[in-house]
């Protein structure tokens, strides 16, 4: 027998088991292997800055040679509940993760690590960690502060001879959607709203959080822990509903956040959005004139009130089932994205965030829409993200309930019967 045939062979098969045994490792958040190389899983939601957040990502990995970072967003017009559920069911987790506030918290709370020891914990502006602390533990970062409301065209506006400034009522608003509804041609409009009722999270979340959170003096740890919901102004909620259905793009139930933000208000083709300052990057792209200088946001009145909903839209989680090398390399991002020069230029500038951390200059926040949103917040006129605090899943099912009932297949009066029903029986679980 040839022996430099016989040592190759071994050779190559030692070589083989070798390579898989390196390949072999956890498939929770990600691995490092023996040279200290790690792999950190991503999985996100946020499409609106998505490409801004790879090029900060691939920056990261520039000065970190011995991390790879793998991003999975999942967002717009995808459920990310439904497919972070999904990715923990497979096996693969993430290490790093996205929660809500305090009814994901308990959703996962035997996966969330403990952040109080990080720079960005340490940072973080008051208020914006109420939704994730629990037992002395910090079990989540803020992304950012955001606000949403009614997002406007100010060509349209003033073509149409209305005063943002003076729509602070459903009565004004009324009057300023007919008045446009009545120009159209003129306008150049195909409607005055485009009304995604395809998105649940647009009604189920951001809408009825409008007229539930007086409900909860709009503090999301009252709405987490109320065994019950009253739909106290459920007849102006109707209202709101009723009027972005009716003077909008149609059918509204086929309309998505995509064909909203990108095919008919970046275009020009509607008056109005209900979006918030995420939107500014989408509009951007499509016509950076428009949204540098053609967009305003109001608040959604409701009834005779008006103040704009500000809170913190989401949290970075870290998986405690990872690698705890990942875990580590996990905090180091998140504090690096959020307390490096770096890191900070990216989130001003890039992402065109609201900080939730202090040491920023708020004088650069970079687009008008998020600008405004920060002016309501120093005046104290906001509203609390109280939808946060909703039982898991009621969300998703008052979103759905909107559904049929634009169409028909419900009325207002089953509508809120059906959900209060539900959050009784959701929370008493």
């Amino acid at each position: 027998m040839n022996r430099k045939k016989w040592y190759g062979g071994i050779f190559s098969v030692l070589l083989i088991f070798s390579v898989i045994l390196a390949g072999c490792s956890s498939s929770t958040g990600g691995n490092s292997d023996s040279k200290d190389k790690v792999t950190l899983d991503i999985f996100q939601f946020k499409v609106e800055f998505k490409s801004q957040f790879e090029s900060l990502v691939k920056q990261y990995e520039k000065e970190n040679p011995d991390v790879k970072i793998e991003i999975s967003t999942v967002g717009g017009g995808n459920d990310y509940k439904s497919a972070i559920t999904a990715k923990f069911a497979s096996g693969e987790e993430p290490a790093v993760f996205n929660i809500g506030g305090p009814v994901d918290v308990k959703q996962y709370k035997d996966r969330l690590s403990d952040l109080k020891d990080t720079k960005a914990a340490a940072a973080a502006l008051d208020g914006t960690l109420d939704g994730v602390e629990e037992d002395g533990q910090v079990l989540g970062l803020p992304f950012n502060q955001e606000g949403y409301g009614f997002i406007y065209n100010k060509r349209i506006f003033k073509e149409a001879g209305i005063n943002p400034e003076e729509i602070t009522s459903y009565t004004a608003l009324e009057a300023a959607v007919k008045k446009m509804d009545s120009q159209k041609d003129k306008l150049k409009i195909d409607a005055v709203f485009a009304y995604p009722v395809k998105e649940k999270w647009v009604t189920g979340n951001h809408l009825s959080n409008v007229f539930l959170a007086p409900e909860f003096d709009g503090n999301v740890l009252e709405a987490s822990k109320s065994p019950t919901v009253k739909f106290t102004d459920g007849d102006k909620f109707k209202q709101m509903v009723d009027i972005q259905n009716k003077y909008s793009v149609q059918p509204t139930t086929s309309l998505d956040y995509s064909q909203q933000v990108e095919e008919l208000f970046s275009l020009e083709k509607v008056a109005i959005i209900q979006q918030g300052n995420w939107v500014y990057n989408t509009v951007y792209d499509m016509d950076p004139e428009l949204a540098e200088k053609g967009i305003g946001i109001i608040p959604i009145p409701n009834g005779d009130k008006a103040g704009m909903p500000v809170g913190v839209p989401n949290y970075w989680a870290v998986n405690k089932k990872s690698d705890e090398k990942v875990q580590e390399e996990a905090k180091k991002f998140l504090d690096w994205m959020y307390t490096s020069e770096e890191g900070k230029k990216a989130v001003l500038e890039d992402f065109k965030f609201i900080p939730a951390y202090e040491g920023y200059d708020v004088e650069k926040i970079a687009d008008p829409i998020s600008k405004e949103i920060y002016k309501y917040s120093q005046d104290g006129n906001t509203i609390g993200w109280v939808f946060n605090g909703y039982p898991v899943g009621w969300n998703d099912a008052l979103g759905a309930s909107v559904q049929k009932y634009v169409t028909g297949k419900l009325t207002w009066d089953e509508l809120v019967q059906q959900n209060i029903e539900n959050w009784e029986k959701i929370h008493s679980k």
